[in-house]
């Protein structure tokens, strides 16, 4: 047996299934620090995140991102303090070195509360990236619907064990990662809880279209299957989600932002308000499209086909009473009379009245 055929409906089966149990593809729209340290800012872009989608030729108004999501960092827990202290003139740094950069950028426990209570009034769910251990503190505040664990934490080890210890939803992302250190932290993570998810994820920004590499999507189906598969997307644009939804992946994640003009690296990177409003509009919209596993004339062809498959026409002029043989016969359109797989129906047959040349033949044009 062809084991490539084996594999390819395993991944299918694992994928119809996935379809079937949730609600439609879990997409994540990562705040980051593109608020600029502002509450307000973190506020607008969790606004436009939450906005209904509008797809006016079909009069579709489409369900949104279902999360957004932050990231908290300690600082005391960060970096080595010579590189807090290293002068930092980048156009898009917000202090003298780079400590005094990360610093303007942290938002408090409280003010990440203050979006979350806002994220969750407007129907959205919130995800939270925490950075070290001392983060958890914020969990004092609010508990997040899930945590995610950034890449380069995904061999902080201890850090994931304290993740896992609260027994919230995890995210783990694997662009730093090769398959030991994936094996490791879910190793860790496990010992807790099985409520895992494993996004596909390059880090590299932007990541250049060679790297991309979504078959890793299919490798993880396959290996991981047991928990959902996700993809995280550094790419330019809105085609590499929406394939990789097409893929089966069934969470997405993707900076967004209010400009992308705006000051801070991840800004040119992230998706605008238009750019949201598009990927949301392409990914809900291929959920309807998956349909079911089998070959069918859909309700809304039928009027495309009587209008543009063809019939049996006559080739010339023919008067009642005539028998009609094949070779008086041609196909035309519109579709609402007889195939050609149905011809001996006709040849043979008596007409019933006269009939000019090039014009479908009906049922009442022949005598009984």
């Amino acid at each position: 047996m062809d084991l490539n055929f084996i594999e390819s409906t395993l991944i299918l089966m694992f994928v119809s299934k996935a379809k079937d149990t949730m609600n439609g593809v879990y997409v994540i729209g990562e705040i980051g620090q593109n608020h600029n340290g502002s509450v307000d800012i973190a506020k607008l872009i969790t606004e436009v995140a939450a906005r209904p989608v509008q797809e006016n030729l079909f009069g579709l108004t489409l369900r949104p991102m279902d999360a957004v999501k932050m990231t908290k960092r300690d600082l005391k827990e960060e970096l080595s303090q010579s590189q807090m202290d290293r002068p930092y003139a980048s156009a898009h740094s917000f202090g003298a070195t780079y400590g005094e950069h990360r610093a303007y950028l942290e938002l408090t426990n409280e003010e990440h509360f203050e979006v979350y209570k806002h994220a969750k009034a407007l129907g959205l769910e919130f995800v939270e990236t925490l950075c070290a251990v001392g983060c958890l503190s914020m969990l004092k505040l609010f508990t997040p619907d899930r945590l995610k664990v950034a890449s380069r934490d995904l061999t902080n080890l201890p850090l994931l064990s304290a993740l896992g210890e609260t027994r919230i939803p995890i995210i783990l992302s694997t662009g730093m990662a090769g398959q030991k250190e994936l094996d490791d932290a879910i190793a860790v993570v496990s010992k807790h809880h099985s409520d895992i998810s494993i996004l596909h994820c390059v880090s590299e920004y932007p990541t250049q279209p060679q790297n991309v590499n979504l078959n890793t999507i299919r490798f993880l189906q396959k290996h991981y299957g047991q928990y959902t598969i996700g993809y995280s997307d550094h790419t330019i644009g809105i085609a590499t989600p929406v394939a990789a939804v097409a893929m089966g992946a069934e969470i997405i994640e993707k900076h967004i932002t209010l400009d992308r003009n705006m000051k801070g690296t991840d800004q040119a990177g992230s998706l605008g308000i238009d750019g949201m409003n598009r990927m949301m509009r392409d990914i809900r919209m291929l959920e309807m499209q998956f349909g079911v596993e089998e070959i069918f004339i859909s309700e809304g062809v039928n009027a495309a086909k009587v209008k543009l498959e063809r019939s049996i026409a006559t080739k010339r002029a023919m008067k009642a009473g005539e028998v009609i043989a094949e070779s008086d016969l041609h196909m035309l359109s519109p579709g609402d009379g007889f195939k050609w797989a149905d011809v001996n129906l006709l040849v043979g047959k008596r007409l019933s009245v006269d009939i000019p040349a090039d014009e479908i033949i009906y049922a009442s044009m022949l005598t009984v």
